[in-house]
């Protein structure tokens, strides 16, 4: 029996670490987990996090949970079950150290029979110590952020995790499974029992079955395995993904001891240079987003319904594929990508033995690797939507001698808990380089200059970075660092090497390639190449959507200090992913969809002609300083630069009717055409020809008029646990008011409670959950989270008199 341990949690923050009176103090409040601590409180300049966690402090939470154990629990096996707890958790179950857990992203268990007082009431204590600062790159969030559970078993029972179902072989006719079940006997006596596995089709019908028997010895474990075959089986692919059930009963004198559900899915993975990633034996190339864990306005709390409004959104705007960067990705994200269909990329570690921050994972990685490996590939292992596992993002030490042996410790730990799936490492040429970066730097200047590209003077490695990146990955001190780093895993990952994809293709014909992180502007250059090379199975952007931390890495500006790596507070967003915080999709979606070639339709940015002729500062992950709209007051006149994104031979733009002209595009012009002219209120259109000069589509913006309201839209698909809500400033057509952004407060009744309020504005004034945030680009979003079935009212105020208010059921 596993049963969800969220309820009436008492939580209060405090900093002594040796209290000498175990009690609950009365600052402490109820919470219902998930709950994310760190977002509760505002950003503020001083953080000792800095930019890293978007200027949020981490600090010493504590949880505490009384529940009556029963008497009969005597001859259970009861443990708890935390999918994650950012980070150091301590349990102590009535005061004592029952179990911890180091790593903010791990599944762990925490037995607790020797522990309990049968028949009584009981505390469960967890102290998560995330006060020590810095300890991660991006906004980790903290304390209890994903799902607990209690689990109650007989002494005899199926272990968490113990089922596991592969598929040996598929094709139409049969697939061929294998489903090894793990079974543990805490008794003192030999179990006799029947092990009975059904396996279901989404509809609930039998499509196979098995019946076997087994004694498992006194204080002993047995893996008992079977072999079924299903006929005409449904296969799993992100096209199509079909899901079955594997029903494991546990049978003692006729009577049901232990029961497990397990959904998986029925799907083959084949892996070579010539002819790629096969899936069900047909090529895919990977279109892929990395991503990191928080869940926007609502910080790192991790719930069922917002994870598959993300998975839905991502597939949506084209991509197929995510990685989970940089660390073990949730199991309520792993199960939106089961059953709506995306492939995933699990990844291990930030960080090896080399800290990255000063108090991060690197001070346990040694003693703890191979505990949270295995934790991650045993909570994957029967989610078909994993097809990769990275062991490392970015690694240091990866290509010394010593960092190879890792990788190759690591990639062999997950060969032999999982032989299904294929491993790599993300790998950084420059960060591998290490000691050899002045040799690299060294080699590159004198090259460039002799060829005239620079002067000879570079001394600041990050604009040789900027400028040059496809002179330094190619350098032999990298390939050499490489030849190491990539001998232990199945495929290469590629952060931000392009330029080695085709060389390597030809320097080690069975190499093969993905783009495991890769710059945004790069896309239609980095796409041709998947598409060109059949040894390049993917690219994974940076980002697919974008978080917290990080602040200001894609943040476009004009003056040092507004975006980029110079962007200080209060810049909190990293900003650089298609989708923002909120998930609205941003310029940077429509141009990928063009290069992925899922889309007739034309699709206009505009530059902000306040800006015009000013040079842009950005760094490698902002195509551009752009907005999808035609509303710019008081800019009536001046010039203006409109990008058309499409992938038609050739593309027109109509300024209220009056062409001005026709330019190529698609392919030819890197799936981004622009447009040099003047600003004109009213319409503007732009029109998409296929090679015979016929019309693909078109797409128009117009001017918001000068009488503007607030809207509130709630998105229909959100109709259980929350209620995301779109409040935005459009005139009476209904086009958005991008350019009058306004302080908005506020007000929910009823059966909901607020618990995010704030647009996708890097920079944002107010935290998520003050009640008041101001709109960005004319958008701003509420998220409610219902308390109960009955009405909720929901009231915004602008700050110009102007109020919208709507009614749900």
């Amino acid at each position: 029996m596993e049963m969800k341990f969220n309820d009436n949690w008492k939580f209060w923050i405090e900093g002594d670490s040796f209290a000498l009176v175990w009690n609950i103090p009365d600052i402490a409040r109820e919470v219902t987990l998930p709950h994310d601590a760190m977002i509760e409180k505002p950003a503020h300049e001083e953080s000792l996090n800095g930019g890293n966690t978007g200027y949020r402090d981490g600090d010493v939470y504590n949880y505490v949970k009384l529940f009556q154990a029963p008497e009969e629990y005597k001859d259970k096996t009861v443990m708890l079950k935390f999918e994650g707890v950012y980070m150091n958790a301590f349990v102590y179950v009535n005061g004592q150290l029952a179990g911890k857990n180091p790593f903010g992203y791990t599944t762990f268990y925490v037995p607790l029979n020797n522990f309990l007082r049968f028949g009584q009431e009981n505390e469960i204590r967890v102290q998560v110590r995330n006060g020590a600062m810095t300890n991660s790159r991006w906004y980790s969030g903290g304390g209890i952020y994903r799902d607990v559970y209690l689990l109650v078993s007989d002494l005899v029972h199926i272990v968490p995790e113990g089922v596991q179902v592969k598929t040996e072989s598929a094709d139409e006719e049969y697939a061929v499974l294998h489903v090894d079940t793990e079974l543990e006997n805490c008794f003192h006596t030999p179990a006799e029992l029947v092990l009975e596995t059904v396996i279901q089709d989404a509809a609930g019908n039998t499509a196979a079955q098995d019946r076997t028997l087994v004694t498992v010895f006194a204080q002993d474990k047995r893996k008992m395995s079977q072999r079924m075959t299903v006929v005409r089986p449904e296969m799993w692919s992100a096209e199509s993904p079909a899901l079955y059930t594997c029903v494991t009963c546990l049978i003692q004198d006729g009577t049901v001891i232990d029961k497990s559900k397990e959904k998986f899915g029925i799907r083959t993975l084949s892996l070579d240079a010539k002819r790629g990633l096969r899936v069900n034996g047909s090529t895919v190339k990977l279109r892929g987003a990395c991503i990191h864990h928080d869940s926007g306005l609502l910080g790192a709390a991790t719930y069922d319904s917002v994870q598959f409004r993300q998975i839905r959104k991502l597939k949506e705007a084209g991509f197929n594929a995510v990685r989970m960067s940089h660390h073990p990705m949730a199991p309520a994200m792993l199960r939106a990508c089961d059953e709506l269909g995306m492939y995933v990329m699990d990844e291990t570690f930030d960080m090896w033995n080399r800290c990255k921050s000063n108090y991060d994972y690197g001070l346990y990685f040694q003693e703890w690797w191979e505990k949270d490996v295995t934790a991650m590939v045993r909570k994957d292992f029967n989610h078909p939507s994993v097809i990769l596992y990275s062991v490392g993002n970015e690694i240091p030490e990866i290509g010394t001698d010593h960092g190879a042996k890792i990788c190759h410790d690591l990639s062999s730990k997950i060969k032999e808990l999982d032989d299904t799936r294929f491993t790599l490492a993300s790998i950084n040429g420059v960060f591998a380089a290490g000691d050899q970066v002045d040799r690299i730097v060294a080699d590159v200047v004198s090259d460039l200059s002799k060829a005239g590209k620079i002067d000879g003077n570079v001394n600041d490695f990050m604009t040789l970075m900027d400028g040059h990146m496809d002179e330094i990955v190619v350098h032999n001190a990298i390939t050499e660092r490489l030849e190491r780093a990539c001998a232990g895993v199945d495929i290469a990952g590629y952060n931000y090497m392009t330029a080695r994809y085709e060389m390597d293709g030809e320097k080690y014909p069975n190499r093969v390639i993905v783009g495991s992180e890769t710059y945004p502007p790069e896309i239609a250059r980095n796409w041709n190449l998947v598409e060109k090379l059949d040894h390049v199975i993917g690219d994974f952007t940076w980002t697919g959507w974008d978080y917290i931390g990080e602040a200001g890495v894609g943040v476009p500006a004009y003056q040092w200090g507004e975006g980029g790596f110079g962007a200080g507070f209060p810049c909190q967003l990293a900003y650089p992913g298609d989708l923002d915080i909120t998930g609205f999709r941003r310029p940077a979606s429509y141009y990928r969809e063009a290069v992925f070639g899922l889309s007739t339709k034309p699709y206009i940015a505009v530059q902000d002609p306040n800006r015009y002729g000013q040079q842009l500062i950005k760094t490698p992950w902002v195509i551009s300083d752009t907005v999808s709209s035609w509303t710019w007051g008081g800019c009536d006149g001046k010039p203006v630069v409109v990008e058309v994104y499409s992938q038609g031979k050739e593309t027109e733009l109509f300024i209220n009717g009056k062409s001005c002209g026709r330019k190529p595009a698609g392919k030819a012009a890197g799936f981004r055409t622009l447009f040099e002219t003047t600003y004109e209120p009213g319409t503007i259109l732009a029109v998409s020809y296929d090679e015979d000069g016929n019309q693909m589509g078109q797409m128009e913006l117009h001017t918001a008029g000068e009488d503007r309201n607030l809207v509130l839209t709630a998105e229909p698909e959100m109709k259980d646990q929350f209620i995301y809500i779109d409040a935005v400033l459009c005139d009476q057509d209904g086009n958005t008011a991008t350019d009058s952004d306004m302080k908005i407060t506020l007000d929910v009744e009823g059966c909901a409670e607020a618990v995010g309020f704030g647009s996708g504005n890097p920079k944002p004034k107010y935290n998520f959950n003050e009640g008041v945030t101001e709109t960005f680009h004319g958008r701003a979003q509420i998220v409610l989270m219902r308390t109960g079935s009955g009405k909720v009212q929901v009231k915004v105020s602008a700050e110009d008199g102007k109020t919208a208010e709507l009614n749900l059921i």
